[in-house]
């Protein structure tokens, strides 16, 4: 394999970079992509799937999006761009901006000086999901490995309902205590399925695949064919070849893909969910899809033949062996270390939320970027962020690392915006939950060349490190992408090098946007813009579950017996004190207790308990 010069021409960069800018026109259009229901998804200039982005290194990027949506704010975030100097471009609502409201124009400007695959998709309440996501890649003319031609292939999961009506009606409710995330209806491939990619024989291609989903990680692999991979999430690698790739939500491979000489087959490409992304696997769930590589229009298209009964017997290309081709060194001397336990739990309102240290992210009145540009000499003190944004100040140029502890039975994929980090040890998957003891670890137990990439998952009950060097100032968001879970709480904020921020001026355009949504646009977490340290009004998260409740045990088994309990005179057994706002909605909605009525508490000895667990 050939390798080219990673030298960059300055000059002839500047002489050939350009403005690529595009018009979107954001508003609501209908698509049946797995042909099984057709639904209202979120398009672009009344057209769905929406169209990629692409662009070359250097090249200035100019999006005007106009919020057509009659009943929806909107943004973007380009998932995977760094906004050195321009993160007020990044997108997410509450960190960076406030919402474009309807009938609202928006314009993302700023320069592209990295390259590979990314995408782009809305960081508004959950709204992805809703098909308002597409590739966006950034050609590189002095990529480090020959091929001849491209190709963008994506992976998602696909639901029949609105995510707005799933997380009111089905997911952030009282009635699912446990938090099962809701199982999607089918798999898309390019967002469609049974899809032919017409190749070439005897051709390289420069593929670039991604999982766009929101809940389902996906297993990919093409009948007969080894592919090579090149880059992850932006960052070129020594070529590692393989046979199957694991893709978790919001990760991406680009692989050089040599086609055969002959074309007198067709061969099936493979995309299979991970089953342990999904609390049940409904019967008509297609677990896994057949696409074709096709060599031969006329020649059969068959299906896969698919070796294994489950997915967890499917043994996969681990990204950890990885090596970044430029051999950029295992960062150390860390002067910022944050442990993070992930907890998914419930408080008193009786909804499951996800936790990084019992804070479950609530966003603040004034995004996090806007208290920064505005806190003055205070900017360093963490406390004017809010107590619910669980906001980490970072100095400039720390090397900090970031140990994610993961105390829940499920697979979180996190990514950090404005960087890519190195992701320096990882541990297996454990029945029980064990945290990452520093102890037993050096730098020496690390690979010299660490894996870097922006999005990286942590295994159920297990561990994560991951590193990285502070050396763009700005608020940028570490969260996980499942989308439910983000919804659900699981992120933080990291406010990078405040002190620098001093140079950063706020374009108008985001004042006049946040004056258009009744938003402020300076001021603490609360919008108290007299005493920055005065958080009064913030927005807050709930209380915790009155104290004889645990989170998970007997709220749950509550919940899922009550109907029981009700039609057995049985309540009493659960009016044990006084009742909290959960126990109150539920019993007013069976029709126990009128709105408002006062229950008072029993004496626990007068009452037979039938049952008794501990959890």
């Amino acid at each position: 394999m050939k390798l080219l010069s990673l030298v960059p021409m300055a000059l002839a960069a500047v002489a050939t970079a350009k403005t690529v800018e595009y018009d979107f026109h954001v508003n609501w259009t209908t698509a049946n992509p797995d042909g099984l229901y057709e639904r209202k998804v979120i398009g672009i200039n009344g057209q769905w799937p929406l169209p990629r982005i692409e662009v070359d290194k250097g090249d200035r990027l100019v999006v005007n999006m106009y919020n057509d949506m009659p009943d929806r704010n909107a943004s973007i975030h380009f998932h995977g761009m760094y906004q050195n100097g321009t993160n007020y471009m990044d997108g997410p609502v509450g960190v960076t901006q406030c919402p474009v409201p309807p009938g609202g124009k928006f314009t993302y400007n700023f320069t592209v000086d990295q390259n590979g695959t990314y995408w782009y998709h809305s960081h508004v309440d959950g709204q992805y999901p809703d098909g308002y996501r597409a590739p966006f890649i950034v050609h590189d003319k002095n990529f480090p490995y020959d091929y001849d031609e491209e190709l963008v292939l994506t992976m998602s999961d696909w639901y029949h309902d609105l995510i707005d009506y799933l997380n009111k009606e089905e997911f952030l409710t009282l009635y699912n205590p446990t938090g099962a995330e809701p199982v999607p209806q089918a798999m898309l491939f390019n967002d469609t399925q049974k899809l032919s990619v017409s190749v070439k024989p005897n051709t390289t291609y420069l593929v670039h695949l991604m999982n766009i989903g929101a809940l389902g990680a996906q297993y990919f692999y093409i009948e007969d064919h080894n592919v090579t991979v090149v880059e992850i999430d932006g960052v070129y690698t020594e070529p590692a070849e393989t046979d199957i790739l694991y893709l978790a939500v919001a990760q991406r491979y680009t692989f050089l893909l040599k086609t055969k000489d002959t074309t007198d087959k067709n061969y099936p490409m493979v995309s299979i969910f991970d089953e342990n992304l999904f609390d049940v696997i409904p019967s008509d769930l297609g677990m896994n899809m057949t696409n074709w590589l096709e060599y031969n229009s006329d020649a059969d298209h068959p299906e896969a033949d698919i070796p294994w009964e489950s997915s967890v017997d499917i043994e996969y290309f681990d990204d950890m062996d990885l090596v970044p081709y430029d051999h950029k060194p295992l960062y150390t001397n860390v002067s910022k270390r944050i442990e993070l336990e992930v907890v998914m739990t419930n408080l008193d309102n009786g909804v499951n939320y996800a936790f990084f240290n019992n804070i479950t992210y609530t966003a603040p009145k004034v995004p996090t970027l806007m208290t920064a540009l505005s806190a003055g000499d205070l900017v360093t003190n963490e406390l004017v962020y809010g107590e619910y944004t669980h906001t980490v100040v970072v100095n400039h140029l720390d090397v900090v690392e970031i140990v994610v502890n993961n105390n829940d039975a499920g697979f979180h994929p996190f990514h950090l915006h404005g960087h890519e980090f190195q992701v320096v040890e990882r541990s297996p998957e454990y029945e029980g939950f064990v945290p990452y003891n520093p102890d037993n670890h050096t730098d020496s137990d690390f690979a010299e060349y660490p894996m870097r990439r922006d999005t990286a998952w942590v295994p159920p009950n297990g561990n994560m490190v991951l590193r990285f060097v502070a050396d763009n100032p700005g608020a940028w968001f570490f969260h996980c992408h499942i989308d439910w879970h983000l919804t659900q709480g699981l992120a933080m904020v990291f406010v990078e090098a405040p002190e620098k921020l001093k140079d950063m001026t706020l374009p108008q355009s985001h004042k006049d946007t946040c004056d258009a949504v009744g938003m402020p646009w300076k001021g603490n977490a609360a919008a108290n813009d007299d005493d920055f340290l005065d958080l009064t009004g913030q927005n807050a998260q709930a209380p915790d579950l009155p104290a004889g409740f645990t989170a998970r045990g007997i709220v749950a088994l509550v919940f899922s017996c009550i109907s029981a309990f009700l039609g057995m005179g049985m309540i009493t057994w659960y009016g044990l004190s006084d009742i909290s706002n959960t126990e109150r909605k539920v019993l007013e909605r069976e029709g126990v207790i009128s709105e408002g009525e006062q229950v008072d508490p029993i004496d626990p000895s007068t009452v037979a308990h039938p049952h008794h667990h501990e959890n």
